[in-house]
């Protein structure tokens, strides 16, 4: 059974498992915090005199033996039938403050550990990634979107993804090449239903443009790569940013090839309902195999949205192929 607990921050724990209902975790794997979204009847602990939920309230999620969420209660809605309707968030809702860094030299996990320290939240596992950003600059921007441009840099010149996640409490980087399940999700196993989309239209480039700006010349240094072939199939879809100053041709270069390996293919989504299993969140590797779709590989996904009933567990997953 699921175990949900709210804590009035005064001494005051209260056990509403009994009383949730339309009980929901999501997870997504860039830009935004997971979120616990639950019900309350009218009944039980909630006519206690002494009952309380408010905003700020800390909530527990276990299932089992596994911790599931550990956040904080951001918005309360009460109906006619006094049912309250709750929304929480894990602490990574408070990097959606915005502020101006300049950091130099660092790692994501350098980045990370800085935001936490300044605005008081918990940090928990960070890996190493091997790659130092030389410099960042960010003024008037959210918290989550400097450590997200972090990670950004960090796989598109490591060539391996990270992800950055809050696990029950503690701000964390992991490798995801480290985050794998121990069964597959597909025929016969889990899977009730899918949508599968192939595109060009949303994260594909064939032609790759760097620019970096020579000081000596007043002129701007242009490092291309691009794929003839897929420009003839697609006509010429083109990524087109900056790069660091301090970074010399053969850095530059290198960028250039990992750009491409990301980028000039198409994007593949796939987007499953699935019998739950709790340890599945967002930025995880899963191992999918449908047959139908001659899909048996690894998928990243991208958003995860665990629902639970009175009996029931399901899960909607939407994957990237990588």
């Amino acid at each position: 059974m699921l175990e949900i607990l709210v804590d009035n921050k005064d001494g005051r724990v209260w056990d509403v498992s009994k009383i949730a209902t339309d009980v929901s975790w999501t997870t997504a794997r860039v830009g935004k915090p997971s979120s616990l979204e639950f019900s309350l009847a009218n009944g039980g602990e909630t006519q206690n005199e002494t009952f309380a939920i408010s905003n700020g309230d800390v909530v527990r999620v276990r299932l089992g033996d596994v911790n599931v969420f550990y956040g904080y209660v951001f918005r309360l809605k009460q109906n006619a039938d006094r049912e309250i309707s709750v929304t929480a968030y894990d602490q990574m809702r408070y990097l959606l403050n915005k502020d101006t860094y300049v950091f130099k030299n660092v790692e994501t996990g350098d980045v990370i550990r800085q935001i936490a320290a300044d605005f008081k939240l918990k940090t928990g596992r960070i890996d190493a990634t091997g790659y130092k950003i030389p410099s960042m600059m960010e003024d008037g921007q959210t918290l989550l979107d400097m450590i997200e441009k972090a990670n950004a840099l960090t796989i598109s010149n490591a060539g391996q993804f990270f992800v950055f996640f809050d696990d029950c409490g503690a701000l964390s980087l992991r490798r995801v090449s480290q985050l794998r399940t121990d069964f597959y999700i597909g025929d016969d196993s889990l899977l009730t239903g899918y949508d599968y989309a192939q595109d060009i239209d949303s994260d594909t480039y064939n032609r790759i443009k760097l620019y970096r700006n020579n000081n000596e010349t007043g002129k701007r240094d242009i490092f291309l790569v691009q794929d003839s072939a897929n420009m003839a199939q697609w006509g010429v879809l083109q990524l087109y940013e900056s790069v660091d100053d301090n970074l010399n041709a053969a850095q530059i270069e290198q960028r250039l090839n990992q750009l491409a390996t990301l980028k000039n293919r198409e994007q593949r989504t796939l987007s499953i309902d699935a019998l739950g299993d709790i340890r599945v969140r967002a930025g995880m590797y899963l191992p999918i195999g449908i047959s139908s779709l001659g899909i048996n590989q690894l998928m990243l996904a991208e958003e995860v949205k665990h629902s639970f009933g009175s009996a029931e567990h399901y899960m909607s997953i939407t994957l990237r192929v990588i």
